[in-house]
């Protein structure tokens, strides 16, 4: 099992969703690297369910994900940050090695490990918190670099309109079901030439971290899938400034998979929850027959909700390893 990331930048997420710890090992860091919870806090609070929108639509599992931070004497001497796992539920997820859940990695991972693991165990969004932390590091070593990132459409509805999408997630949330929501995410002060052609283009790193995200779907950068409706005169995106500055950086800050001075601009698209409450079907292993299931549990509604920082650590990373 691959657990790593990078080269120039490695990191090694361990642990489960209901391990008693899980966490991530950082190589290569400056000598003279240090870093604190204080430099954590903010990011690894943004993660949590509620942190942004309210507990209403998060799920009910609470931990206080206070990092231990050390630097092992290992080969690489690596930077250790571990979490506690210390609010796990193993027994809601006792029945899944039979009925694989809709939409999870049940299925699949039987014949891949052999197993189910318990609470989604490495395909789980708790594995997202050692991502945050190692994000943290990254966000230092990239200094003056700013990201940010936001949610702007919650199952198809503008998040302009608060009214419309709290009303869409009250009713998801009474029926049983799930949404899924896309984030946008922005980066500033990034210098020109970063990226390496052509397997380590900035497009293809970024999508490789965004990827490792739980419940990710697509991303598209700049104009992304509407260029692809466009005439090559209205995608063509003019310089104007000898900085490399364009019109309307419909590139995303990208040409050539290397960064052109203009904002790095990039949307990701997350599916729905896929724990819902909502009676759904799905074959029995034992028996071979379909069955009913509904799913219990602590799970978001809409768990995209919690991502935009998922994604701005994902992204860190991707510069810090390319820069």
């Amino acid at each position: 099992m691959n657990n790593c990331f990078g080269k120039r930048i490695k990191i090694e997420i361990f642990g489960e969703s209901h391990s008693e710890v899980l966490g991530v090992k950082i190589f290569g860091l400056p000598e003279d690297f240090s870093i604190s919870y204080d430099d954590m806090r903010a990011d690894l609070e943004a993660r949590k369910g509620g942190a942004i929108w309210g507990e209403k639509w998060a799920t009910p599992r609470k931990e206080d994900d206070i990092p231990t931070i050390s630097f092992s004497e290992e080969e690489g001497k690596p930077l250790i940050i571990s979490f506690q796992n210390k609010n796990i539920r193993p027994s809601d997820y006792s029945a899944f090695t039979e009925t694989p859940r809709p939409g999870h990695a049940d299925f699949v991972s039987l014949h891949r490990f052999g197993k189910v693991f318990s609470g989604g165990g490495i395909f789980s969004g708790r594995m997202t918190l050692p991502l945050v932390a190692a994000g943290t590091v990254a966000k230092k070593l990239i200094s003056p670099v700013v990201i940010n990132s936001s949610v702007v459409e919650v199952g198809g509805v503008n998040c302009a309109d608060y009214q419309a999408v709290e009303t869409l997630l009250n009713e998801a949330l009474a029926d049983g079901d799930s949404l899924g929501a896309i984030v946008e995410c922005r980066c500033d002060n990034l210098p020109i030439g970063i990226g390496e052609p052509f397997f380590d283009s900035l497009e293809s790193v970024i999508s490789h971290l965004i990827f490792s995200i739980p419940g990710v779907r697509g991303i598209e950068f700049g104009d992304g899938f509407n260029a692809a409706r466009m005439k090559g005169s209205e995608h063509n995106d003019a310089i104007i400034s000898v900085d490399g500055k364009c019109a309307k950086n419909g590139a995303g800050g990208i040409n050539g998979g290397i960064s052109n001075g203009n904002p790095l601009y990039f949307r990701v698209a997350f599916k729905p929850t896929s724990s819902i409450s909502k009676v759904q079907k799905s074959i029995s292993l034992k028996s071979g027959t379909i069955k009913e299931l509904s799913i219990k549990g602590r799970h978001d509604c809409c768990f995209a909700l919690r991502t935009p920082i998922i994604v701005e650590s994902a992204c860190a990373i991707a510069i810090a390893e390319l820069l």
